[in-house]
């Protein structure tokens, strides 16, 4: 089986809540196409490395 590494980054406007709801519903649509996570980690609010669409900052999930 082929294994992938994925990084998510949210906008730093949501709040905590929103944001690990909406890190819910995508594991839950990796889990439902037959995804099977091996290993999360939640960094939190981090420094981008370049502005992104005027924020420099976001939540990195992996």
């Amino acid at each position: 089986m082929q294994q992938y590494e994925t990084v998510i980054v949210l906008t730093p406007l949501l709040s905590v809540e929103v944001a690990k709801e909406a890190i819910a519903k995508f594991t839950k649509i990796l889990t439902d196409n037959g995804a099977e996570i091996v290993q999360e980690d939640n960094w939190g609010l981090r420094k981008l490395a370049y502005p992104v669409q005027k924020k420099t900052t976001g939540y990195y999930h992996l």
